[in-house]
């Protein structure tokens, strides 16, 4: 037996939403002896936002879930400025006891206002690495609209990185671009062989059409309710990524990506959301950068409310799970997606600020550590933990199988996140007491590092 209980309350008090469930906890959802997991898709979909709230949630508006066993909906839907819906008991995969609540008006009165002006669009084109994928002529016109202003962060943020990489590196990136014949296109930033750097890459995506079927097939077991004209679902998709696999060992390896995502639907309405975050993936366990990284990220996470990186930051230790290894990627950082609250202007802002928080989180490390010494053994143990982010990236990493599955997608930049070398060795296991041994540690238990 579950209930939903929803409270409003007046201004002059709190409002709270609680979603309780009374159920047992053990990796799924079970009601009376039935398995509901198939209900939630796979266990790290967008439902599985732990947050060190007792069992906070955070559910976009569009999420309507269906408990096919009971026919139950549990549909949160599009909630008004004064309600952020929080869940009490209910987490992504599972049921625990006690009951918590989270305020939107609160978030509300703590994020900090974005700027209404931007800055001239021609003037900031020119500090990019090359000019924006849609036409500066269009992106002037519609200069207001929320897919110009995040066109212009993600390429603002690539230039930034790019810059930043190659003033300690060095070399200088190949700046590619190319063009998707369904609609849209990208620039693709590498960095190859050189110094610092064995391969860093930088990539911008803005592509816009119909979603593919399988496409929409992985949206819809994440929750979304998708509903499509003729078959059709028009949909316009633009984001950053990056990876970089330096050449030293004591140098982590970084990823960050942060993305926009507009669907519309039959009615002619828009659903949209934001996703990304920024992650650490060391070779050798440094508790001083493992620190600084984190603290720097819980910065920019502070700067629009204190739950944002306690939240994401368990989320980011939950996505990027190496199922069939029992054992993280990294040391995380934050991760979140399907964000669409508590309003488009103050999600926009939060993404903005992680994005800025790139450079300061990252390159301090690098410098610390490129002219560090390092044997054979370590750099072989480099190898096996670059087969281990191949594996991530192309059996779970979520923008690595929407790629594959959009019709027109370019491959070279997809996998633009892989590693020139890796190494597999058959049944390896670090001995007890050794610098590898005390990294799995980390990576089978993750740690608090702020």
């Amino acid at each position: 037996m579950f209930t939903i209980t929803l409270t409003r309350l007046q201004a002059t008090t709190k409002s709270t939403t609680r979603l309780c469930f009374k159920s047992l906890y053990r990796g799924t959802l079970h009601h009376q002896g039935a398995d509901l997991s198939p209900c939630l898709g796979r266990p790290y979909s967008s439902f599985r936002a732990q947050t060190s709230l007792s069992f906070t949630k955070w559910f976009p508006r569009c999420v309507s879930t269906r408990l096919m066993s009971y026919g139950t909906n549990v549909t949160p839907g599009r909630y008004r400025k004064g309600l952020f819906l929080v869940t009490g008991a209910a987490t992504v995969a599972g049921i625990a006891t006690g009951v918590s609540h989270f305020q939107r008006a609160e978030m509300a009165s703590k994020i900090i206002q974005t700027e209404t002006d931007e800055g001239d669009i021609l003037e900031r084109c020119k500090s990019f690495m090359s000019t924006p994928v849609t036409d500066v002529e269009v992106l002037q016109q519609r200069k207001d609209q929320m897919c110009t202003r995040m066109e212009m962060l993600i390429m603002e943020t690539q230039a930034a990185f790019c810059k930043a990489l190659q003033q300690v590196d060095g070399g200088t990136f190949r700046v590619d671009r190319w063009q998707r014949k369904e609609g849209g296109g990208g620039i693709s930033c590498v960095l190859q062989d050189s110094k610092v750097f064995e391969k860093a890459g930088v990539n911008v995506s803005v592509v816009f059409g119909n979603l593919s079927e399988e496409a929409a097939k992985q949206m819809r077991s994440r929750g979304k309710v998708l509903k499509a004209k003729d078959g059709k679902l028009p949909f316009c998709a633009m984001g950053v990524s990056s990876v970089i696999h330096p050449k030293n060992p004591h140098i982590p390896t970084v990823h960050f990506n942060y993305r926009y995502f507009e669907i519309e639907e039959a009615d002619g309405t828009k659903q949209w959301w934001f996703g990304g975050g920024t992650d650490l993936t060391p070779m050798y366990l440094d508790q001083e950068d493992a620190i600084h990284f984190h603290t720097t990220l819980k910065k920019a996470c502070d700067k629009h409310h204190p739950q944002y990186y306690p939240d994401f930051k368990k989320w980011c230790d939950r996505y990027f799970y190496i199922n069939h290894r029992d054992e993280r990627r990294g040391i995380g950082g934050i991760f979140f997606d399907d964000l669409d609250s508590p309003s488009q202007e103050e999600v926009f802002a939060f993404v903005k600020s992680c994005a800025r928080s790139v450079v300061p989180c990252y390159l301090p490390i690098v410098r610390k550590h490129m002219n560090d010494s390092f044997s054979p053994e370590e750099k072989a143990w480099q190898q096996l933990r670059r087969g281990r982010y191949v594996e991530f990236n192309l059996v779970y990493d979520r923008g690595t199988k929407f790629g594959l599955a959009t019709p027109g997608s370019r491959i070279e930049s997809i996998l633009m996140s892989l590693p020139l070398t890796a190494r597999w060795e058959y049944m390896h296991d670090p001995p007890k007491g050794t610098k590898e041994a005390e990294m799995m540690e980390v990576l089978r238990k993750p740690k608090e590092w702020v």
